[in-house]
């Protein structure tokens, strides 16, 4: 499957930004590590690095498929991905939403010129509905993170960043539904197979971390994160990329996500999402072993920066969390 991320990058690298990777002394010296690198997928087309995978698998449709048109389901980012991607090939997209999704992702999705459907707030909801309107309507399913094509177009984001700063001893990405967690896996392993690859979940969301310690996939059900991103479960064809390649999945908790994004915004000057701030958090807190990080080069990805600021902080002080 290697040789399936080094084509995506091939597709992807054409079109998608090559984001900015930053490094921060306070991290490096909090873990005595030889050097963090950030790699920066707030900075992407749509504000996160679901454009990959969306580019990587809806350039590569038919043309029978582009004119029938095409349907996600998301709670935001992919939703984004999907629509832009759509609009730049000159084709009909629908997604379907939660109803709970956030007004700034909904906009967005909007402004992209996607017809959005609500469905109801479990993640289980919006993909049942999606999958029917594809069988009625004929439409082609473009599924978050369970797509092989989304998945490989995900790990172009890892193989990037090894390709930019060279070997990298340990590499820490968040995980959902599993799509960036197994791209960035079957890229490390690739080029490398000493990498660690370590998985970050929301402890109110913890299916991975569950499914990973347990050999079973687990479903989710309405968890209570304000990772919205995070809210879903590994898919059938995730799952057993991350059981093969994948070193451990950790969980992190709400205020530890919230500070981690307080760090970004505080002393690197850019905005996390909470779904992308939590790969920060284990070297924030000092939640690993002393021997992953000392003197060792770590890479954290930085999925996206899709939030409305002022609401979201207005929200945290509703809930006693700030």
């Amino acid at each position: 499957m290697f040789s399936q991320i080094k084509l995506a990058n091939k597709i992807v690298g054409r079109i998608a930004n090559s984001t900015l990777i930053i490094r921060s002394r306070i991290l490096n010296e909090l873990n005595q590590a030889k050097m963090v690198y950030i790699k920066c997928e707030n900075f992407q087309k749509t504000g996160s690095f679901k454009f990959r995978g969306a580019w990587n698998a809806i350039s590569q449709l038919s043309q029978d498929m582009r004119e029938r048109g095409i349907i996600a389901h998301s709670s935001g980012n992919h939703a984004q991905a999907v629509a832009l991607v759509a609009k730049m090939l000159g084709i009909k997209a629908t997604i379907v939403m939660p109803e709970n999704t956030s007004e700034f992702k909904r906009k967005a999705t909007e402004e992209y010129g996607a017809e959005i459907i609500f469905s109801g707030n479990n993640p289980h909801d919006r993909e049942k509905m999606a999958k029917k309107l594809a069988n009625e309507k004929g439409l082609s399913l473009i599924h978050p993170h369970n797509d092989n094509h989304v998945i490989f177009g995900a790990g172009t984001v890892a193989y990037e960043l090894l390709r930019e700063v060279g070997k990298l001893d340990l590499i820490l990405v968040p995980v959902g539904g599993g799509g960036l967690l197994s791209g960035t896996a079957l890229a490390a392993k690739g080029l490398d197979r000493s990498i660690k690859v370590i998985g970050v979940e929301p402890k109110n969301a913890d299916d991975a971390y569950r499914s990973f310690k347990s050999g079973e996939r687990l479903l989710v059900e309405n968890p209570d994160t304000i990772a919205d991103g995070l809210r879903t479960s590994l898919g059938e064809n995730t799952f057993p990329i991350i059981q093969k390649y994948v070193d451990d999945i950790i969980t992190v908790s709400e205020e530890q996500i919230l500070k981690a994004m307080m760090f970004y915004l505080e002393n690197l000057k850019i905005v996390a999402e909470p779904s992308g701030a939590v790969s920060l958090a284990p070297l924030l807190f000092q939640l690993l072993n002393n021997e992953l990080t000392k003197n060792k080069r770590i890479g954290v990805i930085l999925s996206g920066g899709n939030v409305n600021l002022v609401q979201f902080f207005s929200e945290m002080k509703e809930k006693h969390l700030i």
